[in-house]
């Protein structure tokens, strides 16, 4: 008998400690409390601290990658995503988005764009300029580069010469 009294007594004594997660009490985040001596709840980072997948995302960001059919393949369906409505198909600032009365963003042909390194090109896609916005949580780094590298083909297909391409030469009568 004594087993079973013991058992019993166990049972409900775990069943008195019940303990809910959505009961107990907290701290909501930005919230003034006395705990820190900064009065606030939020703490700051360690220093040093990288949040999880900065390191890859900052090699990524770092060095563009090498220009190929794929590579413009991609940055041609993300521009057509992304870009196309403000920038237009030709990369000419005549979206969609413009026409409905937004402002007109720079043409990609203009000299300034043409003369600019493709750094600037992914550098505003990542922080936004003028009224764009950042796109730094929408397009991923090597989406960026990939945009940046169709953006060039635009511009070199409308200001292109021959010389550009001796192979295109060779199958013209």
């Amino acid at each position: 008998m004594r087993p079973w009294a013991a058992l019993a007594a166990a049972t409900l004594a775990l069943l008195g400690c019940r303990q809910e997660m959505t009961r107990q009490r907290r701290l909501n985040t930005f919230s003034a409390t006395t705990i820190w001596r900064d009065g606030t709840t939020a703490r700051p980072l360690p220093e040093g601290v990288v949040a999880r997948g900065d390191l890859a995302r900052d090699a990524i960001a770092a060095t563009p990658p090498p220009v190929d059919a794929a590579l413009l393949a991609r940055g041609q369906e993300r521009y057509a995503i992304t870009c196309l409505p403000c920038h237009g198909a030709a990369g000419d600032g005549d979206g969609m988005i413009v026409r409905r009365g937004f402002p007109r963003p720079p043409s990609y042909h203009n000299a300034e764009l043409l003369a600019a390194p493709a750094r600037h090109l992914y550098d505003v896609i990542s922080q936004g300029h003028g009224v764009m916005f950042s796109y730094a949580s929408r397009v991923a780094p090597s989406d960026r580069w990939a945009i940046t590298a169709y953006v060039r083909a635009l511009q070199l297909s409308r200001h292109a010469t021959l010389a550009d391409a001796p192979e295109a030469a060779e199958r013209l009568p």
